[in-house]
């Protein structure tokens, strides 16, 4: 099992539209934000690299989509006890991976 740490890297343009509708508010920063793939068997979620020693605090937005297989995606965009971005969660329900990352236009608004 490879327990080195994943060199961050800078949001897709798909990543990012997702966010941007998600949260419209917290733009400021994204061009420069470095973040890593989470090991959740494909489904697409980041944590975003700010220091070490940060927990999720709370969800800012929640989304969900259906993927192109049929099964719903739920979508979070959590930040941390300092309120900045943490984590954009995606959970397919039947835990599988995604066929298609979605569009902004693909978003029911949960919260």
């Amino acid at each position: 099992m490879n327990t080195q740490p994943q060199p961050g890297r800078k949001l897709t343009p798909a990543e990012r539209a997702v966010i941007t509708a998600l949260a419209p508010s917290v733009t400021a920063g994204l061009d420069d934000a470095l973040v890593v793939e989470m090991r959740d068997g494909g489904m697409g979620s980041i944590r975003f690299l700010k220091g070490s020693d940060r927990r999720r605090s709370r969800s800012i937005a929640e989304a969900e989509y259906t993927d192109e297989d049929g099964v719903s995606v739920s979508i979070e965009l959590n930040v941390d006890e300092r309120d900045e971005l943490f984590e954009l969660d995606l959970w397919k329900v039947d835990f599988s991976p995604l066929r298609r990352y979605p569009n902004p236009k693909d978003l029911k608004p949960l919260k």
